[in-house]
């Protein structure tokens, strides 16, 4: 892999967006195709890697493997080894990645209609997809915790 010249056009034009730029910056912590994915199946609670496997199925075992590091690192998930033979690893959104939540639910409830509107209704297997009032209460929870 290349070095990045830390000096180029290009990546001084990047930080420059990442400070000035809130979706730059979402889109800095969760880009990629299958990070948001993970994120949004692990709203419904914590689970097991087979799990996640199996809520994902096009997703190779390398790529949810490499995200779910990129994600702990990130500080959005959280990874828990039980000490049990055999080993016991869950995963779950941390208090950050719990901020995620509106932003999540919007962009699935977004998908469902748009993808309605156009006459292409997606498979809504979405879950544990909220009605209308939890994405809303899931907005103002969020708004409450920041003000405590």
């Amino acid at each position: 892999m290349t070095a990045i010249k830390e000096s180029s056009t290009i990546q001084e034009n990047k930080q420059a967006a990442f400070k000035e730029c809130p979706v730059t910056y979402v889109m800095e912590r969760i880009s990629g195709y299958w990070k948001p994915i993970i994120l949004f199946h692990l709203l419904a609670g914590s689970k097991r890697y087979s799990e996640l496997k199996k809520s994902i199925p096009t997703i190779t075992e390398k790529m949810l493997i490499q995200h779910l590091k990129q994600l702990e690192a990130a500080g959005l998930v959280v990874r828990e080894a039980k000490p049990v033979v055999p080993p016991y690893v869950t995963y779950r959104l941390s208090e950050t990645g719990m901020g995620l939540r509106p932003v999540m639910y919007a962009m699935a409830k977004w998908a469902v209609e748009d993808s309605e509107a156009n006459g292409k209704a997606i498979y809504r297997s979405l879950g544990d997809f909220p009605i209308e009032q939890e994405i809303a209460n899931a907005i103002e929870a969020y708004e409450v915790s920041k003000t405590l």
